[in-house]
């Protein structure tokens, strides 16, 4: 066999580093981190997917359930998993399922000490277990990341609309919103201990996919996140542009409502809760939007928009209190465009053929 010679000038790849195991360009792999153990000695892990194409590029990370409840975007990445379309891959990708395996157990949204993981960061070493695991996510794989997509869903019994969320001066971010291509981009505030807010100060862009509802998969909100996800990809030159099937480069615009403020209409009294719009449809002030009735048959009090926008996410308690949230509302300028944009996006996402796949026997 031939000795194959390096240059002296060429510089031996970099490997990327996660959870103490190098991979190098061209390398796929699994690594489990540990993270600590429950009360039975059972050992907390965080499984996490590293693919790394041959040619350089953007380091993409994609991570869901950091609410145990919220599945969509586990399905969301196992279905990327299986893309053909990763064979083609530029650049990096770590994909984490299921950053909070204690609540995913527990079927929770928060961790065994009731605390919201997503509070917590950046974590502690020393801390408690949500603090181990938040310090571990971050230090061992989110910071070697150059770009992140989190994937979340509205609470049990709150579906929302599938929209993007972008933090406020996140001009990357806000790109890599439009490249998803949802059918509503919010910019919404930062919040203290977010996964979101560590990433932004740390200069790093990053959108929070939110869709359907807890403890529930809906086809619609599985396939506007695996289609964002690789568009995002292909935004970031980490995959081919795609083409129509003529042979040219695809060129639709995106129906995307973009809005940078929210509002909630909440219950005027507690009693029986019965909807007369849905999500997506557009609302003005003082529209009704349903009504809460006296469960023994007395009265009944509409529920009356304050604002111009499109619904983005529902309430479908059967009961309530009074202050409730019952519609989670996008503030809009021309509601009726925004609900036709909407429904072009939905029109749009059943003329997209999703990515092929194929089984995922591992790297």
């Amino acid at each position: 066999m031939p000795t194959r010679l390096q240059s002296p000038e060429a510089k031996p790849p970099r490997p990327l580093t996660i959870g103490g195991e190098d991979f190098y360009p061209g390398d796929r792999g699994v690594v489990d981190i540990p993270i600590g153990s429950l009360i039975d000695y059972q050992p907390v892990t965080m499984t996490v997917h590293v693919l790394r194409g041959k040619k350089p590029g953007p380091c993409l990370l994609v991570s869901a359930a950091l609410h145990g409840d919220e599945i969509i975007g586990v399905e969301v990445i196992r279905r990327l998993l299986r893309s053909t379309a990763l064979k083609r891959l530029r650049g990096d990708l770590i994909v984490v399922p299921v950053v909070n395996m204690p609540a995913f157990l527990s079927h929770s949204r928060y961790l065994p000490d009731r605390r919201d993981l997503n509070r917590l960061f950046p974590g502690s070493p020393k801390g408690s277990l949500g603090g181990r695991l938040a310090y571990a996510f971050l230090n061992q794989v989110v910071m070697q990341c150059t770009h992140a997509i989190d994937m979340h869903t509205g609470a049990v019994g709150r579906p929302n609309l599938p929209q993007i969320r972008v933090s406020p001066g996140d001009h990357e971010g806000y790109e890599m919103a439009k490249a998803f291509k949802p059918p509503v981009v919010i910019e919404t505030s930062l919040r203290a201990g977010s996964l979101r807010e560590t990433l932004y100060s740390r200069a790093k862009p990053c959108i929070l996919y939110e869709a359907g509802e807890a403890h529930r998969l809906d086809s619609d909100a599985v396939r506007y996140g695996l289609r964002g996800v690789v568009s995002v990809m292909r935004y970031l030159e980490m995959l081919p542009q795609e083409k129509r099937a003529e042979g040219g480069f695809s060129s639709r615009r995106s129906r995307t409502v973009v809005s940078t403020m929210t509002s909630w209409s909440r219950a005027p009294r507690g009693g029986v809760f019965a909807p007369e719009v849905g999500l997506g449809k557009a609302v003005t002030p003082n529209m009704e939007l349903g009504v809460v009735a006296d469960p023994f048959g007395r009265h009944e009090t509409p529920i009356k928009s304050r604002v111009d926008g499109v619904v983005i996410g529902i309430s479908r308690e059967a009961t309530v209190n009074e202050g409730d949230g019952l519609f989670h509302i996008a503030v809009t300028q021309d509601p009726a465009r925004a609900e036709s944009q909407i429904l072009q996006s939905d029109e749009q996402l059943e003329e997209h053929q999703e990515e092929r796949a194929e089984p995922f026997v591992g790297w």
